[in-house]
C-alpha cells in the first residue's frame, strides 16, 4: 500500500457517494494510469435500471476506448471486492492491479485473479464498510435481490 494508494481510493469513495446521493448502491472506482485517473464510475444498476452497470464495468466503460496496452499500466481501485462479472473484465483487459477497499461485506473470487497474475491489495478500509452496510441495513430488500441475482 502507498500513499498513491490512499488518495485514489479516496477518489472511488467520492464515486461510491455520488451513486448515494443518485439513489444508487455505493460502490465506486477509479482507473489510473501514471498517477492520472482515467476513467471513473459507481455503481449504476438502480438508476439506470441496468443489469452490468457495477461500479467497475462504468468506470472502464468511462474510461473510452484504451489500447490493449494501455490497460496493461493501469490499476483499478474499487470500493469493494471485484464480483466475478468485474473480475472476468480485470482478466479480459489484463489490468494488473487492482486495490480494493474492503473484503467484508462482499468477497469476489480474489483467489482467481491472484491465480491469473493480478496483484490484490485489500486496505481494508472502515470507511468502505461502513458505507455498504448503513446502505444495506436501510434497504436490505434491493441489496438481497441483488445478491440473489448473481449467487443464486
Amino acid at each position: 500500500m502507498t500513499e498513491e494508494d490512499i488518495q485514489f481510493m479516496k477518489k472511488a469513495i467520492l464515486e461510491a457517494r455520488k451513486s448515494l446521493n443518485e439513489g444508487g448502491i455505493p460502490i465506486g472506482a477509479v482507473l489510473v494510469a501514471d498517477n492520472n485517473i482515467i476513467g471513473s464510475g459507481h455503481n449504476r444498476l438502480l438508476q439506470t435500471n441496468s443489469t452490468i452497470k457495477h461500479a467497475e464495468m462504468d468506470c472502464i466503460e468511462n474510461a473510452g476506448r484504451l489500447k490493449g496496452l494501455d490497460y496493461k499500466k493501469c490499476t483499478i481501485y474499487t470500493t469493494l471486492s471485484p464480483c466475478e462479472m468485474c473480475s472476468g473484465m480485470i482478466l479480459l483487459y489484463k489490468i494488473p492491479r487492482v486495490v480494493i477497499g474492503e473484503n467484508i461485506t462482499l468477497k469476489g473470487p480474489e483467489d482467481y485473479l491472484q491465480s491469473n497474475g493480478v496483484e490484490l491489495i485489500n486496505l481494508n478500509l472502515k470507511e468502505c464498510k461502513s458505507l455498504l452496510e448503513k446502505y444495506i441495513n436501510k434497504n436490505p430488500d434491493i441489496w438481497n435481490d441483488e445478491i440473489e441475482r448473481v449467487h443464486d
